[in-house]
């Protein structure tokens, strides 16, 4: 197949007008004739024009796109951002371009500078690690820069987010307070995974505060490709045992290794929450009160988003923040399996 774009001239001659002409009928339709629109409206749904928006974006310096770049779209909480952020940007007339960084620096690094290429009116990352050249990039080019799921201490522009670590310390101080004595913390070992680390502080710091004389029990998996959320959890709670057999509650970085725990826990006959509790973070549909009970995190993810979203109009309307952290907060939904 060789390329050819349907362009406005081929428009103009099926419809038997103008090229000015076909521009107003798309653009301002109101100062075109009923009949010229029909014509036009025919010969666009005929060719299967799509407009060109190149030559409006240099002239007005607006591309009305905006990049949001992800850590991860294997997680449900990610799905319910994007959501938001895209339900929000489409009101004010914004599309978006959608990467994914795999936790990665680096390949952050290059679809940054890929998605600047295309000149976006904002950018969205779920990251607030950035290489140090991606950093300065993005701060030499005065773009709106939120960053998500994150409340860094100096964004770039500005972040939208919730604290992990208070998050992590809240579901830790829980099972201490309802008798835990011996709590594991399960998660992987991605070493540019900002959210994890931050959890996993937020768990020790749990610890040191209500149960000083015991030592943390942090166990690391190390990521592969193949492997799933639940099968991490279900390996982790299996060498959590073996390590630590006394231990009586595990906190899982997110609810796919909670409800791979579980299941690795009914497999095994352990009591849940009888000889164990488990918790999650993320609160996803499978482990509600309907279905699995597990005690979670509750993050809005699309609350996060639309209020990205609506932050990103403000500024490329040319409004200046009155915040640049603003923390969504979280939930602790305790349920059955604690």
């Amino acid at each position: 197949m060789q390329k050819r774009w349907v362009t406005m001239g081929d428009v103009a001659r099926a419809a038997g007008v103008g090229k000015i002409t076909v521009s107003r009928a798309l653009s301002t339709p109101e100062k075109v004739s009923p009949a010229t629109r029909e014509k036009v409206a025919a010969a666009v749904a005929e060719l299967g024009y799509v407009r060109d928006d190149t030559a409006g974006a240099l002239s007005s310096q607006r591309s009305r796109v905006v990049g949001a770049l992800v850590s991860s779209l294997d997680q449900p909480t990610f799905a319910s951002t994007i959501r938001g952020l895209s339900e929000g940007l489409a009101e004010g007339g914004l599309q978006l371009l959608l990467g994914t960084t795999q936790y990665e620096p680096e390949t952050e690094a290059e679809l940054v500078s890929a998605l600047m290429g295309r000149r976006p009116d904002a950018l969205i990352l779920t990251s607030s690690e950035h290489t140090p050249e991606t950093r300065a990039l993005l701060t030499r080019a005065g773009l709106p820069v939120l960053e998500l799921w994150e409340l860094p201490e100096s964004p770039i522009y500005a972040a939208v987010g919730f604290s992990n670590r208070a998050a992590a310390h809240a579901v830790t101080a829980h099972l201490a307070e309802t008798g835990r004595r011996a709590i594991a913390f399960l998660t992987t070992d991605r070493p540019h995974d900002t959210r994890a680390h931050m959890r996993a502080e937020g768990y020790t710091e749990a610890l040191a505060d209500l149960l000083p004389d015991n030592a943390p029990r942090i166990l690391r998996l190390p990521p592969r490709a193949e492997a799933t959320g639940p099968e991490y959890g279900a390996e982790g709670l299996a060498q959590v045992m073996e390590r630590w057999p006394d231990t009586d509650a595990i906190v899982c970085v997110s609810d796919a290794l909670a409800i791979g725990a579980f299941c690795e826990a009914g497999r095994r006959g352990i009591a849940v929450p009888g000889r164990l509790a488990i918790t999650g973070f993320g609160d996803v549909p499978e482990v509600g009160a309907s279905a699995l009970g597990l005690t979670t995190v509750r993050i809005d993810g699309h609350a996060i988003g639309r209020k990205a979203a609506a932050l990103t109009l403000a500024a490329t309307a040319g409004e200046v923040l009155e915040e640049t952290r603003i923390d969504m907060g979280f939930t602790l939904a305790r349920r059955a399996s604690s």
